[in-house]
């Protein structure tokens, strides 16, 4: 419970949890945190020596990394190993989870990230790596090519070592299309803020991911229009034409939504994506075809 809910160790000592097992068992005796922490330890040095035996009879290895800020604003890199086992099923197991500088250089990324592979012992087995599009990844790459070349020739004369994060990409793609219409998106974006700072809260409202907040709002559409006569404040309320392309927008995006779903999954499904954006290039709306000549 504790390291599926990311609960404190303290969380065994807390009155009402010791109530409630006291309830559930009169026998129960109270844990203390410093035995919560070396039994979740402990099961982690369990789970850990077990991916070990089964990574010693993997041949090849993909590697995934992945930066990642907590609610605390705290910066973590996560590798995660891509295998195919003995039964030819497609594999994935997170190797490390730890806080990273916020500041950090292509060669500080390389020695954790190398440190990393050589504590699990398959710095011989990597044949290709994912990393994000950050300049100073071109840093790590050339010297983890120039390091793992000792251990093994790397397959396909490293052609096919480093691949570029497909979903950062998709991102990257669709940031720059919409910087073409930053106005509609940001009378939507101060739309939701400013209702969900007012005294009606609407927690329909709650994602800020740019395609579920425009799915959201459509929903309430006619809401924004009466909530503008109740409030003399409320200052960005889209006009039809806005309302038309954020329809036509969400639309646009619902494909790029799906690819990026599909990425993140085990699915494997072709996605033209070229093709929507030769579609809508020829785009009657001006602001559409300047959209998509963006991207």
């Amino acid at each position: 419970m504790i390291m599926v809910h990311e609960l404190p160790f303290a969380f065994t000592e807390y009155e009402l949890f010791t109530l409630l097992m006291k309830t559930a068992s009169p026998h129960y005796v109270r844990i203390s945190h410093a035995t919560a922490k070396a039994d979740c330890w402990t099961s982690y040095e369990v789970e850990k020596k077990r991916l070990n035996g089964l990574l010693k009879i993997v041949d090849r290895i993909s590697i995934t990394t992945d930066m990642w800020k907590s609610g605390q604003k705290i910066q973590y890199i996560v590798l995660t190993a891509h295998f195919v086992d003995s039964d030819w099923n497609l594999k994935k197991r997170v190797l490390n989870f730890v806080d990273m500088p916020p500041l950090h250089s292509g060669v500080f990324a390389y020695d954790v990230l190398y440190k990393f592979l050589q504590d699990w012992d398959i710095e011989g087995k990597v044949c290709s790596i994912f990393m994000e599009n950050a300049s100073y990844n071109d840093a790590t790459i050339r010297m983890l090519k120039y390091s793992l070349s000792f251990h093994k020739m790397l397959y396909l004369n490293e052609n096919l070592f480093h691949v570029s994060c497909c979903a950062h990409i998709l991102n990257l793609l669709v940031h720059d299309g919409l910087f073409e219409i930053e106005d509609v998106i940001d009378n939507v974006r101060e739309s939701v803020k400013h209702i969900r700072t007012s005294t009606v809260h609407l927690t329909m409202f709650s994602d800020n991911v740019t395609y579920a907040m425009l799915s959201c709002v459509l929903e309430f559409k006619d809401v924004f229009s009466q909530y503008a006569q109740c409030d003399a404040s409320y200052k960005y309320l889209p006009s039809d034409k806005d309302w038309v392309r954020v329809e036509e927008v969400r639309s646009f995006l619902t494909l790029f939504n799906e690819v990026t779903n599909i990425i993140s999954s085990k699915q494997f499904k072709y996605i033209y994506i070229k093709e929507l954006l030769m579609e809508k290039s020829l785009s009657e709306e001006l602001w559409m075809k300047q959209m998509t000549d963006k991207m």
